[in-house]
């Protein structure tokens, strides 16, 4: 089976890469990534030799239809994530997250390829009160609140329409926040901890107290891997851990103390606009429906998350600097 990973050198994706290797090694594996400030070779180095790499932008229509032949399946992963980003700057959000979609939707009619997969957020349904006992699930409504959130809840409806007008076999994924190794240090998590090997402190929005769901990202490739072999075509399925939920001060706390640090590594600073309260899954649809379950519990797979920063100084320092953007070059430079 041959298959189309989009977005596949980003954190999430790279780790699908590595996942998809290892489950299915006899598979062809195509990543079509544009090589954003997000994205980076460095991520799949260790296995660039089992994949084919395929430089170009979602937006272009003749690099996603070239890159989409005679693919099997496409999961669908390249996406503008950030949402101190979308605030600055949301034209890049709408084109990539939307456009970009809708031009991959596009050349997947066209190849007729088996299953499309659509990987969006729950920042989709918006924000609840610090004190809600609601759980949003796959009838929730949506109800976007930053630009990042609108541009990904226009593409899960465009990925609807194409099936719904046109037939197309697709599937979504919403799932929670991820962790793990390989993600960008410009997210909460990395970023904590790689100031705090670098002797900085942690940065918290506003007071603190905004709630999430934190999901091992193994644990949202297992989902997938599901979903796509077991999932209804056409259907939604909501991903998250089922662990308790953390307040964003609490797990800057809980990271102080596994760096044996106090906590006044920790350091308060303005709130971003918008900036959604909690967010809360219930993810009991893929669990009854297709036997999934999370297998990573958060604080020990935290610990795990920091070791792996400790371990890998060089990529994260590369990737602070920039200087990883030179990785492509260096490594194609006479391909």
């Amino acid at each position: 089976m041959k298959i189309l990973i989009t977005g596949g050198a980003g954190f999430i994706g790279s780790n699908f890469v590595r996942y998809w290797i290892k489950h299915y090694p006899k598979d062809e594996i195509v990543v079509l990534d544009k090589l954003t400030y997000a994205g980076n070779l460095e991520n799949l180095a260790d296995v660039k030799d089992r994949i084919s790499f395929v430089k170009g932008d979602i937006c272009d229509e003749a690099a996603a239809d070239k890159a989409m032949a005679k693919a099997d399946m496409v999961v669908h992963f390249a996406a503008e994530s950030h949402n101190d980003r979308a605030i600055m700057d949301p034209d890049v959000f709408v084109r990539t997250n939307v456009f970009g979609t809708h031009v991959l939707l596009k050349a997947a009619l066209r190849r007729k390829v088996k299953r499309f997969h659509h990987i969006s957020t729950d920042e989709v349904f918006g924000d609840l009160p610090l004190n809600s006992k609601i759980k949003w699930n796959e009838a929730s409504p949506y109800n976007p609140r930053s630009p990042y959130a609108a541009s990904k809840a226009g593409s899960d409806h465009l990925v609807r329409a194409f099936y719904h007008t046109y037939g197309l076999p697709v599937t979504i994924t919403n799932c929670t926040n991820n962790f793990g190794p390989f993600m960008f240090p410009e997210k909460f998590l990395p970023l904590a901890i790689t100031n705090l090997l670098e002797g900085k402190k942690i940065p918290i929005y506003g007071n603190g107290r905004q709630v999430r769901d934190w999901l091992y990202v193994d644990d949202h490739c297992s989902a997938i891997d599901l979903v796509l072999h077991k999932g209804k075509i056409g259907d939604t399925y909501l991903v998250g851990s089922e662990h308790r939920e953390y307040a964003n001060l609490e797990v800057a706390k809980i990271l102080a103390k596994i760096m044996g640090e106090g906590e006044d590594c920790i350091e308060f600073v303005k709130d971003r606009p918008g900036h959604d309260q909690k967010y809360s899954i219930n993810a009991q649809k893929i669990q009854t429906e297709l036997g999934w379950k999370p297998k990573h519990e958060f604080k020990e797979w935290l610990e795990i998350t920091v070791d792996w920063y400790k371990n890998n100084k060089s990529w994260w320092q590369r990737v602070k600097s920039g200087e990883y953007q030179k990785y492509y070059t260096l490594q194609y430079k006479n391909r």
